[in-house]
């Protein structure tokens, strides 16, 4: 039982779920602990600078801007209610649809208050600004004879730990009093001529509609954000630097006379402050600082922005942009999470994994970027870091293991098969190999033995040296010969080596177990071969000859690992290994061929013959014999040369 949960957790599939889940998991806490606010942030002003421009009318807002050019030809600041006034006056002229004054009146600047006053409070589409506060901010009150209208909204902005601005508000509450935002207030104005007025959602009836769009408050974990202060009814901007550039003209300008009255007509005009003196600049997804190069965005320039955001909603164009929930996010986390293991335990190298890690961020983005363009907010730095870190690690730790299996492999095949063998027996390695070493596993296969004769006439003619490097020259080329076959080199027996053909992958067909046979075959005369060049050889050198007997039998064997971890040692056994171990012994006493002409007696099993090709090999039967520790006779057949089927 233990043994299958320890299969089936560590089973590619399961792997790819438990370590994403993890890293996920791992991901998510420290998303929810703030970490990656700032990589998200930044992330969702890159996805805002790459929006799309789609084909929109022009911007139906106008600011008129207090340059310091303005400044310094009026020669004072703040403006005077005067100056004011007649900016005013000149352009009620021009029949604007509304007209938004960005500039604090909490108290007279004189001359003219009262005819501003009086301009302000005969024209009910003249909003004025006041300021909220907050408990580091003190509030800025407007006009008091605008208290109790709808001539007033609050120019506060939300600004994010960054220093950047990406959210808007609509609406603030004290506990007492429910403020409009001064964007709010403009669009409200202008979207009353058009008949459209703000009603709550037929689903959310606390959520805001106007028009085609509604409005759901941001919270304070959307999206990127963890923890940001949400209060108040806020939204996120997107700005529209891209969409409808909003025309900007100075107060010089306007004065005088230089301005055609159609670009303010039937227009949202703003007034407000452009001068780098007056400090109301402030960073924006667009803008990398207040430097030269970078100056970021002035306020009446942002209330302007939300403006137009505010009335392209209304009217069924780009929707407010909104999160999906948190559970949401924590799900998509995940499934990258899962998808990175995938992407670990599919790796088997380092350009896969580049090739599928890249795959995989690419389609990340991808979504992500159709997302944002369909107004929608996925999170994107947790899924790639669960991902790729998820990757990364199955990969590492996959390349570990194949490495320590590899080396595992190596050392119980490397030394006794050619290396096409032993790169077959790695790529194939899932097939026999399990926990660390080799599977059990039933296979056919055709053993071969072969026992060298005259050692101890050898022993008693040369010295220590001399015969251990005439026994390495015929042992080390018998295994050259035997790898060169496709054999395995199972075990060495002082001079007598033991091969197996057709392990340790499992032969699925008949033809490829005749063709393990053959190679066997061809491998002993081969072996023969070799023995009569050797003799040649050692008589030249004034060293003794030697003969060899070769056993060979096809059939069932049971192939696997004996010995501890430390020392494996992968070998066959079974009556089909017991049957050529006898074939080579057999009547080995009675055997008295020349070593000059034929150093090598080769006998092989009835199953063995059956397998190879009759016209290929000069093959004669000796006849039905009693192995040794056998209770049936064994047809037993010798190799004589490659010519025919003998009788």
């Amino acid at each position: 039982m233990i043994r299958r949960l320890h299969t089936f957790l560590t089973s590619p599939p399961s792997l790819s779920v438990l370590v994403g889940m993890l890293v996920a998991g791992i991901v998510l806490g420290l998303q929810q602990s703030g970490y990656l606010e700032h990589w998200e942030l930044g992330a969702y002003d890159v996805a805002l600078q790459l929006q799309p421009t789609p084909d929109e009318r022009a911007s139906p807002t106008v600011v008129v801007g207090i340059t310091e050019e303005d400044i310094q030809r009026l020669g004072s600041w703040p403006l005077s209610d005067e100056v004011l006034q007649r900016l005013l006056a000149t352009l009620l002229e021009y029949q604007p649809r509304v007209i938004g004054v960005d500039i604090y009146r909490n108290f007279p600047v004189p001359p003219g208050h009262e005819q501003f006053t009086r301009t302000v409070l005969a024209n009910a589409n003249i909003v004025m600004v006041m300021k909220f506060g907050s408990d580091t901010l003190a509030s800025v009150p407007s006009l008091p004879e605008l208290k109790e209208t709808d001539q007033v909204g609050f120019n506060d902005l939300l600004v994010d730990r960054d220093g950047i601005v990406r959210r808007g508000l609509l609406f603030l509450d004290d506990g007492g009093e429910n403020a409009y935002s001064f964007p709010l207030r403009l669009a409200l104005k202008s979207l009353a001529k058009d008949s459209i007025l703000p009603r709550p959602d037929s689903t959310h009836p606390d959520y805001l509609q106007l028009g085609a769009a509604t409005f759901r408050p941001l919270d304070g974990n959307d999206g990127g954000y963890v923890g940001v202060d949400a209060r108040g009814y806020q939204f996120l901007l997107d700005f529209g630097q891209k969409l409808s550039p909003v025309p900007t003209y100075s107060v010089n300008d306007l004065l005088s006379g230089r301005l055609a009255p159609e670009l303010f007509r039937d227009k949202i005009v703003l007034i407000g402050v452009t001068a780098e003196s007056v400090p109301d600049l402030f960073h924006t997804p667009y803008s990398a600082g207040l430097g030269a190069a970078g100056k970021g965005m002035y306020g009446v320039m942002l209330h302007a922005y939300a403006t137009n955001q505010l009335l392209r909603a209304a009217f069924g164009g780009r929707p407010p942009r909104q999160a999906i929930s948190e559970r949401a996010e924590w799900i998509w986390t995940v499934f990258w999470g899962i998808l990175g293991g995938i992407i670990g335990t599919l790796s088997r190298s380092t350009y896969r994994f580049s090739l599928l890690a890249i795959g995989s961020l690419a389609l990340l983005a991808a979504l992500y970027t159709l997302a944002f363009f369909s107004a929608w907010w996925l999170p994107l730095v947790p899924p790639t870091m669960a991902s790729i870190m998820t990757a990364a690690l199955l990969t590492a730790t996959i390349a570990s293991k194949e490495a320590r299996e590899h080396s595992q492999l190596m050392h119980l095949f490397s030394r006794h098969v050619s290396p096409e063998v032993a790169d077959t027996i790695w790529r194939q390695r899932e097939h026999f190999w399990d926990g660390g070493r080799p599977r059990s596993q039933l296979l056919t296969i055709t053993v071969l033995f072969t026992d060298l004769e005259g050692f101890t006439p050898a022993s008693e003619k040369l010295d220590p040296q001399q015969l251990m490097d005439w026994t390495n020259s015929c042992l080390e080329s018998m295994v050259e010969i035997i790898m060169r076959h496709g054999g395995v080199v199972d075990d060495y027996f002082g001079d007598a080596i033991k091969a197996n053909f057709g392990v340790p992958v499992r032969r699925s067909s008949e033809a490829e177990i005749a063709s393990d046979a053959r190679h066997a075959v061809d491998c002993a005369l081969a072996i023969e071969e070799a023995m009569r060049t050797l003799n040649q050889q050692w008589q030249m050198d004034g060293q003794p000859a030697a003969r060899m007997r070769l056993g060979l039998y096809t059939g069932p064997a049971v192939a696997g690992s004996l010995g501890s971890q430390a020392r494996l040692k992968y070998t066959t056994i079974g009556d089909t290994v017991n049957i050529a171990a006898r074939l080579e012994s057999y009547n080995k006493d009675a055997w008295e061929p020349n070593p000059e002409e034929s150093p090598c007696r080769i006998l092989l099993g009835e199953s063995t013959v059956r397998l190879l090709q009759p016209d290929s090999y000069d093959i004669r039967r000796v006849g039905d014999v009693l192995l040794k520790g056998k209770e049936q006779k064994v047809a037993v057949f010798q190799l004589i040369g490659r010519q025919g089927l003998g009788p």
